[in-house]
């Protein structure tokens, strides 16, 4: 069995931002052998998350909407009383509601490779939710297989 991973980053875009990062996921998986396996997709931050869905404009504006109704930003939340919080960097935003909004989907998923291809459902897409950018965002592949 081998194992093959990969970093990639992308530059977001201010607000909730929604990726679609299929292409770059079976890219990656082109450059490894593996052709029977998984490719684990993990996003390392705590104010993004990952989905499979189908990549329709107006669905993901429904999402942004559903996502904005569950962590509104103009709520009260204690994570942004940055005075009252020890050891932050004086760059540090308010941004409780994004953390929240990631909660209720994933840090990762995992699809399965087959003949070197995701074996994603026909209008399934990996995306790549962003919920505080601008930022640099890093996203980890992990195959392993045959």
């Amino acid at each position: 069995m081998a194992i093959a991973h990969c970093i990639f980053e992308i530059e977001t875009e201010p607000g909730i931002q929604i990726y679609n990062i299929t292409s770059r996921v079976q890219s990656l998986l082109e450059t490894t052998e593996i052709q029977n396996g998984q490719v684990l997709i993990f996003s390392r931050h705590t104010t993004t998350a990952l989905a499979i869905n189908e990549n329709e404009a107006r669905l993901l504006e429904d999402i942004r909407v559903f996502l904005e109704k569950i962590a509104p930003l103009g709520d009260r939340y204690l994570h942004n009383d940055l005075h009252l919080r020890p050891n932050i960097p004086p760059d540090e935003p308010m941004n409780a509601h994004s953390h929240l909004m990631a909660m209720m989907l994933h840090n990762h998923e995992v699809v399965p490779v087959i003949d070197g291809k995701l074996a994603l459902g026909t209008y399934q897409s990996i995306l790549l939710f962003d919920l505080d950018g601008p930022r640099k965002r890093t996203v980890l592949c992990q195959v392993v297989g045959d």
